[in-house]
């Protein structure tokens, strides 16, 4: 019996991705290139920083590439006659504060070469949960360069509740603060995750877009590994750019990354477990709810 064979899919679009590279551990670039590659995404990769793990499993060498030189490869990257195959970029963790204007050149290279390229700028800099500098667990002239060289140029911003308030310098303790301050930084699409849930035991992943905003919660999960901010911002991304609705997209970003996550816990490992359990970033089995946020408009008399 002749069967006809399977007419392949549209390709998926090249991501560059930008952030701190480890040796072990799959937070940051080594999550996400697993995760886009995974998805079917070719992926460049640019790492702003070497280090032997996460900072926060112990002290270890960080290896930071010369500004002069991290700026030139960036400009290499830039001329590269095959930059219009890139159709998204990926913005993380900065090495150094210096690294932002060659990232700001090569994201307008990109999308010289190619317009309609998505750039989302996840701006790591800190959390609630960090014992110094108030938060910021990167340098101030650091998160300042990021706030004020690379979010302006960003298509989506997928900042936590402390990166948001830090950055517009409000308070973020309720959901319509964090729609306000997601508001005020003017960028098309802001995915504020860790955002104030409305029920309780629940963490909210917040989209805000131009007209509306959507929530997507799931339940904490205590002691989650780190590395899923990265997590939740590849996977946004590659759904966006496969075409989905934009509540589609982050229904099944957060239900991959709650999947992702519940699992690696009860396994009790100390990373997410991305190659034992890949099959959550494709089809997540989680369930996670999502609700049209209701915003208060006032009047002028």
């Amino acid at each position: 019996m002749n069967q006809t064979p399977a007419v392949p899919g549209p390709a998926k679009k090249t991501i560059l991705v930008i952030t701190s590279q480890v040796v072990r551990g799959g937070i940051s670039g080594r999550g996400m290139v697993f995760t886009l590659e995974r998805l079917g995404h070719p992926v460049w990769f640019l790492p702003t920083v070497l280090l032997p793990w996460h900072p926060g499993q112990g002290p270890g060498t960080r290896i930071t590439p010369p500004v002069q030189d991290f700026a030139a490869i960036a400009a290499d990257l830039a001329a590269s006659s095959k930059l219009s195959e890139i159709g998204g970029i990926i913005s993380g963790y900065l090495g150094d504060a210096d690294q932002a204007p060659a990232i700001a050149g090569l994201v307008k290279a990109v999308k010289q070469a190619s317009p309609d390229a998505v750039y989302l700028c996840d701006p790591v800099m800190g959390d609630h949960f960090s014992p110094d500098r108030n938060g910021l667990y990167v340098p101030k002239a650091t998160a300042a360069a990021i706030r004020d060289k690379l979010v302006p140029l960003a298509d989506i911003v997928t900042p936590n509740s402390f990166e948001l308030g830090w950055m517009t310098d409000r308070d973020i303790t309720s959901e319509m603060q964090a729609v306000a301050a997601a508001r005020s930084l003017g960028v098309e699409r802001v995915l504020v995750t860790s955002a104030p849930a409305l029920r309780r035991n629940a963490i909210s992943n917040l989209l805000v877009m131009r007209r509306g905003a959507v929530a997507a919660e799931h339940a904490v999960i205590a002691n989650p590994p780190k590395g899923t901010g990265d997590l939740m911002s590849a996977l946004f991304l590659s759904r966006l750019l496969d075409g989905l609705p934009d509540e589609e997209a982050l229904v099944r970003s957060a239900g991959s990354t709650f999947e992702m996550v519940a699992r690696s816990v009860k396994k009790g490992a100390d990373e997410l477990l991305f190659a034992e359990e890949q099959m959550s970033l494709g089809r997540p089995m989680a369930l996670v709810s999502s609700r049209r946020v209701m915003e208060i408009t006032t009047q002028k008399s």
